[in-house]
């Protein structure tokens, strides 16, 4: 089973006409200072010191902030383009990065041999993905965490189209990087936190913890403030894992 033809032309398409540059794309903020970067995130290796997948990884810039936090962290997308500019961005190796179809029930699974359970990062991937590829993408999540990693997962709430509709209609730069984004036939907000808990329960996990958030853009309001989407966050995992394991 792989995504459709249609999703991976878009998201082959979006990256292929980017140069790759931090902040050039609209979702591409600093880790540091976004509000998704929750303590429930920096607390997973705490718990248990496993590596970390981040799914959707784009040109990495949350996989190279993550290999800051974790082990080992290593970023997938289903773009070749993605992981060519992500690879180029990381000139020190700080990360790995490769290509995975989500979909790809076999290929996800060859993942997780290869690198045993891990934490997953998943940030505003199943929102957008197609409906009938969503259940995959959860059971993507389950493979990799297995019986010890946990899940934090960022998904943008439905309220989130008003705020991109408004950035979309306006003038300027930051307008220009919402439109790319419809310009490529992506589907931002498409999805709700209600879904998002059930897709992942449906995968097998207990959600741990949750909560609301917003996902900090690059572009800007007209007014000057920073474009900010509705979002929910949830830590997900088997709910039998015990904290404190030596990985």
């Amino acid at each position: 089973m792989s995504v459709t033809e249609r999703y991976l032309n878009a998201w082959e398409g979006f990256w292929g006409a980017s140069s790759g540059a931090p902040g050039e794309v609209i979702w591409d903020s600093a880790p540091e200072s976004a509000a998704e970067a929750h303590p429930a995130l920096l607390a997973l290796p705490g718990e248990l010191p496993l590596p970390v997948v981040d799914l959707g990884c784009g040109n990495g810039t949350r996989t190279r902030w993550l290999a800051g936090h974790f082990p080992r962290a290593i970023g997938v997308d289903l773009s070749r383009a993605a992981v060519e500019h992500a690879r180029r961005a990381d000139p020190e190796g700080l990360a790995a990065y490769e290509r995975l179809d989500l979909v790809d029930t076999a290929a996800v699974r060859a993942l997780h041999e290869r690198l045993g359970d891990s934490h997953v990062y998943l940030r505003a991937v199943i929102h957008q993905s197609d409906p009938g590829d969503r259940p995959a993408v959860a059971a993507a999540v389950a493979e990799l965490v297995g019986a010890r990693g946990r899940a934090f997962v960022v998904e943008l709430e439905p309220a989130a189209k008003d705020v991109i509709a408004e950035a979309a209609g306006a003038t300027g730069d930051s307008a220009e990087k919402v439109r790319r984004v419809f310009a490529h036939d992506l589907r931002p907000a498409a999805a709700s936190g209600g879904e998002v808990a059930a897709l992942l329960r449906g995968a097998g996990l207990a959600i741990l913890a949750e909560g609301e958030t917003e996902l900090a853009m690059t572009g800007f309001h007209t007014d000057g403030r920073r474009i900010m989407l509705p979002s929910h966050w949830f830590v997900a995992g088997r709910a039998d894992v015990p904290a404190g394991g030596d990985g």
